[in-house]
């Protein structure tokens, strides 16, 4: 599966996505079970815990990506089949780039795939703070950002994300479908879920229309355990909070500490617990 040798880029999140990993995969790389044959995300997201595990077993192993966000997917594909195609919109993006036109595509809806995948990367990589964000309709809702000259089109990042997706299995679906796939101890399966929101007025566990309530939390747990009872190889990141451990407190809680980079106050951002829950 591996080429990294290849490539003069090493594979990495192509998107800035709210609760990505990538700050903490140094925390995480103890945490990782060094064998499995099969990998399972179902909360995709920047999906930096793939690309870091991608780079890090040079005997491959197979992968299943997943999301609800269709749009999210429909832009992984596109980075999987047609990452020319994609660099060619979003260096016509680069090259158009002001604020009328960022309000003109963030309010324009595109059917055809490449567009719509350019559309999300453009607006990702120009709007205020990284933050993707939808209404209850599926609107991109997002004010521009105050970048002076934002690096729109990374073509060789593309191309090497690619290239380590190419044996890649991107599903739409709901996270419970792993249980169709995920059955030995041979599988491994990360879950990133929206976080459990740690007061009343946290606003920062849904980007996208698609919401994860206390009842999502606990259907998780039960996918988990399920899998665990299987022999396969869970690991989950969460909010560090009195729910959140009481749900797992059967299995292995592990605490890290990560930097809030996205958030709508500057005075809200900053160091904070969070923890990874282990089956192994």
């Amino acid at each position: 599966m591996n080429e990294t040798t290849t490539l003069t880029v090493l594979p990495r999140p192509f998107l800035k996505w709210a609760g990505g990993k990538t700050q903490l995969i140094q925390q995480y790389k103890p945490l990782f079970p060094p064998h499995f044959k099969n990998y399972y995300e179902p909360f995709l997201g920047g999906g930096a815990v793939f690309f870091y595990l991608f780079q890090a077993h040079s005997s491959g192993f197979n992968a299943v990506l997943s999301d609800i966000n269709e749009e999210l997917i429909n832009l992984y594909r596109c980075v999987h089949n047609d990452v020319e195609a994609l660099i060619k919109e979003l260096q016509f993006h680069q090259s158009k780039h002001n604020s009328e036109y960022y309000y003109q595509i963030r309010a324009k809806k595109n059917r055809q795939r490449v567009k719509k995948a350019a559309r999300i990367i453009y607006l990702n990589k120009t709007c205020f703070n990284g933050l993707y964000r939808e209404n209850s309709k599926g609107e991109f809702n997002v004010p521009i950002g105050r970048y002076k000259n934002p690096t729109i089109c990374n073509a060789e990042l593309l191309r090497a994300d690619s290239q380590a997706l190419q044996s890649v299995k991107l599903e739409i679906r709901d996270f419970d479908k792993v249980l169709d796939e995920a059955k030995t101890d041979q599988d491994f399966v990360y879950f990133d879920p929206p976080y459990y929101p740690l007061s009343n007025t946290s606003q920062f566990t849904s980007y996208s229309r698609y919401n994860f309530n206390e009842e999502d939390q606990i259907r998780l747990r039960d996918v988990f355990n399920e899998l665990a009872n299987r022999g396969v190889k869970v690991m989950l990141s969460n909010s560090d909070c009195p729910f959140i451990r009481k749900l797992y407190q059967d299995f292995q809680i592990h605490q890290v500490s990560a930097a809030r980079s996205i958030n709508s106050k500057g005075s809200h951002r900053g160091k904070i617990s969070e923890v990874v829950v282990t089956s192994y």
